[in-house]
C-alpha cells in the first residue's frame, strides 16, 4: 500500500541554510532558505522568492550559506520569518553578529560554526541562485582530533516540510563508499 502526495518539496533531509548578504551600504542580512543544495563539487543552487536577500544580491553578487545548528535554533528561524526589509535591526534581535568574509564580499555569522562562502554565477529562471563555493571557513570547535569537520560537534539541522518542524543530524549508520562493498 502507498499513498500519493503529488508534487511537493517532500525530500529528506533538507539543509537549513542562512544566507547572509550585504546591501548596498555594506549592512548584514541574513535570510533562512530549505530549498537548495550542492549541485556540484564547487557549486551550490538555492531557491529564493523575493526577499532583501535577494536584492542585495542585485546590487552585490556574493553571499555566504552557513548551516544552521541546534545550539541556534531559535535565531535560525526567526531570520526566516522577519523581513531585514522590514526590521532594521533583525541581525541584532536574532543575537547574531558577524565578521567580513575574507574571501567574497558577504558576511559570516559568527555564532554559526560552518559556512560556505559563495559568489554568485546565474540567477536562473528568476528564482534559482547559482553559487560558486569559493572557501568553506570551519570554527575549530566543530572539527575532529584529525581537523575534519565533525557532525557530532556540529549538530546541523534539517527541516521537516512535511510537518515543519526542525530536527538534528549527526548519528553514523555507515561508511560510505565501503560498505556496500560487502555486496559485491
Amino acid at each position: 500500500m502507498s499513498k500519493n502526495f503529488g508534487a511537493k518539496p517532500l525530500l529528506f533531509p533538507q539543509p537549513v541554510m542562512i544566507i547572509g548578504t550585504y546591501d548596498a551600504e555594506g549592512k548584514a542580512n541574513a535570510m533562512n532558505a530549505a530549498w537548495g543544495g550542492i549541485v556540484g563539487p564547487k557549486e551550490i543552487i538555492i531557491d529564493l522568492s523575493h526577499h532583501k536577500t535577494t536584492d542585495n544580491l542585485a546590487v552585490n553578487p556574493y553571499f555566504t550559506v552557513a548551516i544552521a545548528d541546534a545550539e541556534h535554533v531559535i535565531a535560525c528561524d526567526y531570520v526566516g520569518i522577519v523581513s531585514g526589509a522590514k526590521e532594521p535591526n533583525k541581525m541584532a534581535k536574532a543575537g547574531f553578529t558577524t565578521r567580513k568574509s575574507e574571501f567574497v564580499n558577504a558576511p559570516i555569522i559568527n555564532e554559526l560554526p560552518l559556512t560556505l562562502e559563495c559568489k554568485l554565477l546565474e540567477v536562473i529562471g528568476g528564482s534559482k541562485y547559482l553559487g560558486e563555493i569559493v572557501n568553506v571557513v570551519a570554527e575549530d570547535r566543530i572539527l575532529d582530533e584529525k581537523g575534519e569537520i565533525s557532525l557530532q560537534k556540529l549538530h546541523p539541522i534539517s527541516y521537516d516540510p512535511a510537518h515543519h518542524g526542525y530536527y538534528i543530524l549527526g548519528e553514523k549508520v555507515g561508511n560510505a563508499f565501503k560498505d556496500g562493498k560487502e555486496l559485491k
